[in-house]
């Protein structure tokens, strides 16, 4: 069976981290997230994110959900 995340939802942490000059140390500070969790979420490998942390981290950045977590195709219509 294949991964059921594969094709699911990417991250643009690292994109918006750095159009921000921002660091994951720093957006830790201000989420009040641990820097281990945020580079889970940052390296795709979340299976969840609570909306009141999802909520958070779109406030210290100053972007919209959208901006933070895309779709991508599934591989299988390509």
């Amino acid at each position: 069976m294949p991964d059921e995340l594969s094709g699911g939802i990417h991250c643009q942490l690292d994109e918006l981290l750095e159009e921000r000059q921002m660091t994951l140390t720093r957006l830790s500070e201000l989420v009040g997230l641990s820097i281990v969790n945020l580079s889970v979420l940052k390296n795709d490998r979340a299976r969840a994110i609570r909306f009141s942390t999802l909520y958070a981290i779109c406030d210290a950045l100053d972007c919209e959900v959208g901006q933070l977590l895309v779709k991508i195709p599934d591989h299988a219509n390509s």
